[in-house]
């Protein structure tokens, strides 16, 4: 059986019949009461569209990407599968939710014994349970063999895993993005980048097992970069209109506020009941629901306030142009670990008679590689710049009906006062991160006169591999400093949060990062050259003061390792510099 559904983007989808009974399950079709935007109609009013119909997107492109990547028809149907599905486990309201769970991480719920406060972790587990009728299964049955087998092989696909079928679903480029993307382009009329599908296919090809860009030196490499830039960029300036909109993060805020006051009524294990439902039965007139039935006055207010499109005004904003170095990096830290940063909003808040907002940029492009075995962020000069632009996309925001008077040394205050209570209890790796550039600059560094000569550390790689042998060869010490997660897909140690949290130091001007192109075997490769900016020096001694015992630790290894340390120097004026901790010669 073959049914046809009509989409307002992809036009005719074609469904199988076990596709057809999945769509017509309980949990699929939630997502019709799911807006995939949240409340950013109250700024467009036509992005009323939802996560069904998204998905239903999703599920057709998986299946345009395995069929152009020459997959089989099995593997077609699984990646089909996984995109339908894929979403599954999202919360009512969007993120509004998550952003919640990741400010009060004691009212997180768990599952098989482990905290959680993504969709995707319930979404792995509804696919794993397959709760989609016994029809359903009876098909799956027929024709895959083992239902049990099939639902898990797709919820790992939904995750990301099993590439090359987990990056049709989950990647730089992946038949998630490009959907919503156009989906949200066509319903919001924000039409800021082109998204063309088919050249984007034709962009991708598999290579020893993985989804890579196609073309190796050639006219087809110059096309694939192009495509995957376009889609990049379309990529940057949705979130720049629709999600970054000053009223659309006002609306956000405040059906934040509202619910977590609605949840700070209750007893722990009945909130922590009530936020499993979210994710897996309400839908978004039901989460209305709760906050008006469990919330107080305030919480009442704000929705009234929503309803009726009055949203906070915007009372003052501030982002990298206007932020020190310092407080940028203060922010960055602050804005992602949730306790702190509920900390640090509501005590903000309080003093300006405000809701305050602190967002930093996302979706930096990290894993998508070229036949050549490069990174395309090396090797295009538009994705690097994308990755620059995008990690320093960092803000606060004050939304209020008066016009405050904020001190952004006030801002600092609070944000350096909580960094340091944190870092009295606990380890911030980006932190280790940068102690590690200190740690250098004060071993290489040299002054002479009224110059010094600044240590330039040659390779990136040569970070990801001291990190990584850190973590094993001093547990004791710097472990929690440098907890950072290691794959050797590519042939070295590659941790993608450490990548970021590199780029965001940049971003935060803490340090400064180079390129420089070299020859072997007649081509021409990129490497990144990385010097600890003046900003950086002063604001790693103040980070060094909470870490002496592992500043101590990493100083003794990288003494024993010196001679291995790959690296330049470049003379400077102190004055000019105005860095400082360089050997006197």
């Amino acid at each position: 059986m073959c049914s046809t559904i009509r989409d307002p983007v992809h036009g005719a989808i074609q469904v199988d019949e076990l596709e057809w009974h999945l769509i017509h399950s309980r949990p699929v079709q939630r997502l019709k009461s799911i807006k995939q935007l949240g409340l950013v109609e109250a700024v467009y009013p036509g992005a009323i569209h939802s996560r069904f119909e998204h998905s239903l997107g999703t599920m057709y492109m998986a299946g345009k990407m395995a069929e152009h990547l020459g997959l089989s028809g099995e593997e077609k149907r699984k990646a089909r599968l996984a995109g339908l599905l894929h979403d599954l486990g999202h919360s009512a309201l969007s993120h509004a939710v998550e952003g919640v769970l990741r400010r009060n991480p004691d009212i997180q719920p768990t599952l098989s014994g482990k905290r959680v406060s993504r969709h995707e972790e319930f979404t792995r587990q509804i696919i794993a349970d397959h709760p989609f009728g016994d029809q359903t299964l009876q098909i799956a049955e027929r024709d895959f063999g083992n239902a049990d087998e099939l639902f898990l092989e797709v919820a790992d696909i939904a995750s990301g895993k099993r590439p090359p079928l987990g990056q049709i679903i989950v990647g730089d480029l992946d038949a998630d993005r490009i959907d919503f993307l156009l989906r949200d382009s066509h319903h919001s009329g924000v039409s800021l980048g082109l998204v063309d599908t088919d050249q984007i296919l034709e962009s991708l090809t598999i290579s020893n097992g993985r989804i890579v860009l196609a073309g190796d030196g050639d006219y087809r490499a110059e096309m694939s970069h192009t495509a995957a830039e376009s889609m990049l960029i379309a990529r940057s300036h949705h979130y720049n209109a629709l999600i970054y909109h000053p009223t659309v993060q006002s609306i956000r805020a405040m059906l934040l506020a509202a619910l977590e006051r609605a949840l700070s009524r209750m007893d722990i294990d009945e909130a922590r009941r009530s936020i499993v439902l979210f994710f897996q039965e309400y839908t978004d007139p039901d989460l209305l629901d709760f906050i008006r039935q469990k919330g107080d006055s305030t919480s009442r207010n704000l929705l009234e306030r929503i309803k009726y499109g009055l949203p906070l005004p915007l009372a003052a904003r501030f982002d990298h142009r206007s932020l020190s170095p310092e407080i940028r990096m203060a922010l960055s830290t602050v804005s992602r670990h949730g306790q702190m940063r509920k900390l640090f909003e509501d005590a903000l808040g309080r003093k300006y008679g405000a809701l305050v907002d602190v967002t930093m940029g996302s979706g930096v492009p990290r894993s998508m590689r070229t036949k050549a075995n490069g990174f395309f962020y090396d090797e295009s000069a538009l994705a690097a710049g994308l990755v620059k632009s995008l990690t320093r996309q960092i803000a606060i925001s004050f939304f209020s009906d008066e016009l405050p008077s904020i001190s952004l040394e006030e801002v600092n205050s609070q944000a350096q006062r909580l960094l340091s209570f944190i870092r009295a209890e606990s380890y911030l790796p980006i932190d280790g991160l940068l102690l590690l550039f200190y740690t250098l600059h004060r071993m290489l560094s040299e002054t002479y006169g009224q110059r010094i000569l600044v240590p330039r550390i040659r390779n990136i790689t040569w970070f990801y591999r001291t990190v990584a042998r850190l973590k094993d060869l001093r547990p004791t010490e710097l472990r929690g400093l440098f907890d950072y997660t290691f794959h050797s897909d590519y042939g070295f140690p590659y941790s993608e949060k450490l990548f970021e949290d590199i780029q965001i130091l940049v971003a935060g001007g803490m340090i400064y990062q180079d390129e420089r192109h070299y020859e072997q075997n007649g081509r021409w490769h990129l490497r990144y050259e990385y010097m600890l900016t003046a900003e950086g020096i002063r604001y790693a001694e103040m980070v060094a003061g909470s870490y002496s015992r592992e500043a101590e630790a990493l100083a003794d290894y990288l003494r024993q390792e010196k001679h291995t340390i790959p690296y330049d120097v470049v003379s400077l004026y102190l004055k000019r510099y105005g860095g400082s901790a360089g050997k006197k010669v």
